[in-house]
């Protein structure tokens, strides 16, 4: 039996769960606010304890990182990204968990072949693609201001 694609595209629209659009972006929303929150607090408070602004966020990114890592090593993670969709994924915890979550997966294989050899599966080619782009960006700069120097 032939079935037309425009019949196969209504039959598939139908079987298809209906997705809480809403309810989807107001958690994505509240999750990545209360970890922005979160990150805006540690960096308030390492200020505080530390009195260098520059150290503290560099305090409040590691924090972030590790409590990432940590909840992606508990499967906690997971299961908040579950519910909170799009807010996992602000920028600095997305990236700790979308490393640490292969390596993760392939620990029982030991430490060099599971966990070291899959801890960069999905962030390497971000990490040896934005350390090559930032050096040639680098070179540039320095190129631009040397010709804009006369020499």
């Amino acid at each position: 039996m032939a079935i037309s694609k425009e019949a196969y595209a209504a039959l598939c629209k139908e079987a298809v769960p209906k997705s809480p659009l809403w309810k989807d972006c107001v958690w994505a929303f509240l999750v990545g606010g209360a970890i922005c929150t979160l990150g805006q607090a540690l960096i308030r408070g390492y200020t505080a304890l530390l009195g260098d602004e520059q150290a503290a966020r560099t305090w409040g990114s590691i924090t972030l990182i590790a409590l990432s890592a940590l909840l992606t090593a508990l499967g906690l993670y997971d299961r908040l990204a579950k519910h909170a969709g799009a807010g996992t994924l602000v920028p600095i915890t997305g990236f700790a968990n979308a490393v640490a979550a292969p390596a993760m997966e392939f620990h029982t294989e030991g430490l060099v072949l599971g966990l070291g050899a899959k801890l960069f599966t999905i962030a390497g080619p971000v990490l040896v693609y934005g350390t090559a782009a930032s050096v040639l960006y680098g070179l540039l700069l320095c190129a631009a201001q040397a010709l804009a120097k006369g020499g």
